[in-house]
């Protein structure tokens, strides 16, 4: 199997997963409690750490090791590079996070439901890219840095918290007003920029293999990014943070387990 259908087939089950996620709002009447949500969003911060480590910077120095490159040098200047574009894109993209009622980034006359879209969707990206590079390496079978086992284990760690986010975007939008088909197709459309994110990585990286190891670290640096700049704030909201905090190690537990135990 060539990197790109690979890198399609696990992005793809990604983007399924977050619509599944978001076809919860045909199940709930009300919002989620926020002490669940905390869970979902401290689980997603505690995935994204442990992949960001075993998946995308370890493979970075392994990769570079074998290239003839000191391991530090793509893994720190790739983690910078993608948390400086992410910071970038932060601040530019307008988009509006569930429970706030200030909008962030460049002024625009969207609507509230069109900016929760767009903040999902800004978190969304690195996670594609991950995916995808890590399918895109297990496919080539010349680095023992990302197996097959391991970029499988990737994309369900993903996958997993994917589903609460795709609730995340749609229970929000059916409380702004939007019916519940409505709600679920838009929060599913969220999750579309992981296959497009991934495919374009691996095209990009493909094409300069010796850069494949700035890719992995930049995907990493912008989901850790994501995590510190988003998730763990936002799930430690209220005055009772224990839930957020134990689904951060719940996450990176989970995270890490899949992915030593079947990389």
């Amino acid at each position: 199997m060539n990197a790109l259908t690979l890198a399609a087939l696990g992005t793809g089950f990604t983007f399924l997963m977050t619509a599944a996620g978001a076809a919860v709002v045909f199940l709930f009447k009300n919002e989620i409690k926020p002490s669940f949500q905390r869970v979902f969003l401290g689980f997603a911060a505690g995935v994204m750490i442990a992949a960001s480590v075993w998946s995308l910077l370890i493979p970075s120095i392994e990769m570079a090791g074998e290239q003839g490159v000191p391991g530090w040098l793509p893994a720190a200047g790739g983690f910078a590079l993608g948390a400086l574009f992410l910071m970038v894109l932060d601040a530019l993209m307008p988009h509006l996070h569930p429970g706030s009622s200030e909008a962030e980034g460049v002024h625009t006359s969207f609507k509230r439901t069109t900016l929760l879209v767009l903040a999902v969707t800004l978190h969304n990206i690195p996670e594609g890219m991950a995916v995808g590079l890590a399918c895109a390496l297990a496919a080539g079978g010349g680095s023992s840095s990302v197996t097959l086992a391991g970029a499988m284990a990737l994309c369900l760690g993903m996958g997993l918290q994917n589903f609460p986010e795709g609730a995340a975007i749609s229970l929000p939008l059916r409380r702004e007003g939007l019916s519940r088909p409505k709600s679920f197709v838009y929060g599913a459309l969220s999750g579309i920029v992981e296959p497009i994110g991934g495919i374009l990585a691996v095209l990009i990286a493909g094409s300069v293999t010796p850069l494949m190891p700035w890719f992995l670290s930049f995907a990493a640096g912008a989901m850790i990014y994501v995590v510190v700049e988003e998730l763990i704030p936002e799930a430690h909201l209220g005055e009772h943070s224990h839930p957020g905090t134990l689904g951060v190690l719940a996450g990176f537990l989970v995270m890490m387990v899949l992915d030593v135990a079947l990389g």
